[in-house]
């Protein structure tokens, strides 16, 4: 009876104390998380401007993007940058650097990997300068230079392939941060399987298809449900490195045309409550992908209760 007691009270106790620190996480959720995505479905049902005036059109700016002549152009830029930096840079080039550094010398792959990250700690003006330093269309620029010793000419690559520096200077930042999760995956792995394998006679990429690949499922599957949500939201380097350009909407994607049209307009005109409803479409989209991925990669499997019984 006494045991029942003392347990009851640890029970109250923990969850007192349970609800004094997650009151505080809660709150900076609500502040920062959820108020401003509840602000800009708000917004997105105004015609607000700069004058900040509430003027209800409701879903007039969701009809809109219906008939937007560009819309459609742009959701598919979107898809295609996605799509394109997820699987060849923040996973796939992400995991094969992970494997391949901790397959070496230690200290050979930590210093590969540390100059790796300069990009994601360099400033970002900074390292899109960098790249279009690199990429400019004169003969002695760094890639014109190194194309120069195979016989190629000059290629001003921002107006030939923009998408292809687009992709570039996103991905090796987005590269970054999968390959920190893989690596610790991979390091976490005891070694004790490792060995067993080698004593059975399994190769290198045995071990690696057989063994690690298949113990850092549950981190392959987080960084590329993160990753993809992230992508659809970003367009910081896009913006620094072609403004969506060449042209018309060229490598525009759906959170930069909400940026241009909400704060950037020529002229001084901008549309807070278009540009609102585009961000609202994002948010809904990134909905939509986080239950397909719980779906899709059983998350909730993670979350379950372990089947241990505790005496």
């Amino acid at each position: 009876m006494a045991t029942l007691t003392t347990l009851r009270i640890r029970r109250k106790v923990f969850k007192g104390y349970l609800a004094v620190f997650l009151i505080p996480s809660l709150t900076f959720i609500a502040v920062f998380f959820l108020l401003p995505v509840i602000l800009t479905f708000l917004i997105g049902l105004t015609d607000m401007d700069y004058s900040f005036k509430w003027n209800w059109i409701w879903l007039d700016n969701y009809i809109k993007i219906l008939s937007d002549r560009w819309a459609y152009k742009i959701m598919m830029n979107t898809f295609f940058y996605v799509f394109s930096t997820l699987t060849f840079f923040n996973v796939g080039l992400a995991l094969l650097i992970s494997i391949a550094t901790t397959h070496v010398n230690e200290l050979v792959g930590s210093a590969f990997r540390a100059l790796w990250l300069l990009p994601r700690i360099t400033p970002s003006t900074v390292y899109a300068l960098l790249w279009l330093w690199a990429a400019r269309g004169e003969e002695y620029s760094l890639f014109n230079w190194i194309l120069g010793f195979f016989g190629f000419k000059p290629i001003d690559w921002r107006l030939t392939h923009p998408w292809l520096i687009v992709i570039l200077v996103n991905g090796f930042v987005g590269t970054s941060f999968g390959m920190i999760i893989f690596t610790a995956a991979l390091k976490s792995i005891p070694e004790d399987y490792i060995r067993a394998a080698k004593v059975d006679g399994a190769s290198t990429l045995q071990i690696i298809r057989h063994i690690e690949l298949p113990l850092i499922k549950w981190p392959l599957l987080f960084v590329t449900a993160y990753q993809t949500l992230s992508l659809f939201t970003s367009y910081e380097y896009i913006l620094l490195v072609t403004n969506g350009g060449p042209g018309l909407y060229t490598t525009e994607v759906w959170a930069l045309y909400s940026y241009h049209l909400a704060f950037a307009q020529y002229g001084g005109i901008v549309k807070f409550g278009y540009g609102a409803a585009l961000a609202t479409i994002l948010v809904i989209i990134g909905i939509i992908m986080s239950i397909i991925y719980l779906k899709m990669f059983r998350f909730s499997e993670l979350m379950t209760e372990p089947k241990i019984e505790v005496v």
